[in-house]
């Protein structure tokens, strides 16, 4: 059987999520991440009904040599770099091979960023509660390097709100997270788009657009 479609598109899927978490509406400490690109609108419909300020996070995954969908770790906004010490150790991966590979990564992240920022530097999130968005978790696998690599910047706590989940990424995320807010999470997951009636892939302009937009509306900013 066919599932029915929990969202019309990823904007319809925020507003959804912002009205479970009315607590948050014009919290001072709190900034919004979302993870590109399908992320972001999700995160910007939160962000609008909140009254928070809303950021771009991005993720890069440091594959294993000839392995790319084993990930022995993860290149982060804000210079951060998270090791799968456990994966490097069991594969005997060279120091030069990861650094390689590093570089590599970093370079095509700043590139997302100089396209998505415009300049603009990223939030200071230290000792500030961070909410992490992303439109929908299959694996949890990017989620999970994203909160390693947040917490690297300090922050006061942890957060997570995704629209739906696969029953696995959702235990698997939310021990390692202070709070998760996770609208549904299907017995039969069969994947992230299969709960959403539109699911077309985001390009570059609609998300420079929404994180412009965002900027100029200076979400309680002060």
């Amino acid at each position: 059987m066919k599932n029915v479609a929990l969202f019309k598109n990823r904007y319809d899927a925020g507003k959804q999520l912002a009205s479970e978490l009315p607590e948050y509406k014009n919290q001072k400490d709190l900034i919004i991440l979302g993870l590109p690109r399908g992320g972001i609108p999700v995160a910007y419909e939160i962000a609008l009904e909140l009254n928070i300020p809303l950021d771009i996070f991005t993720v890069r995954k440091l594959g294993v040599p000839g392995q790319n969908e084993l990930a022995m770790g993860a290149v982060a906004s804000g210079g951060v770099r998270v090791l799968n010490e456990d994966v490097i150790a069991a594969l005997r991966i060279p120091n030069d091979v990861i650094d390689k590979i590093t570089v590599i990564e970093q370079e095509e992240l700043s590139r997302r960023e100089r396209l998505y920022r415009k300049g603009l530097p990223p939030f200071n999130v230290e000792n500030k509660i961070v909410m992490l968005v992303d439109d929908g978790l299959a694996t949890g696998a990017t989620m999970r390097a994203a909160i390693n690599a947040v917490k690297m910047l300090k922050p006061a706590k942890v957060m997570i709100a995704v629209p739906i989940a696969s029953r696995q990424a959702y235990q698997l995320l939310k021990s390692e997270v202070d709070f998760m807010e996770c609208l549904f999470t299907p017995l039969f997951f069969e994947g992230v788009s299969r709960w959403y009636h539109d699911f077309a892939q985001l390009i570059d302009s609609e998300v420079k657009r929404l994180l412009h937009d965002a900027a100029l509306r200076n979400f309680n900013r002060d």
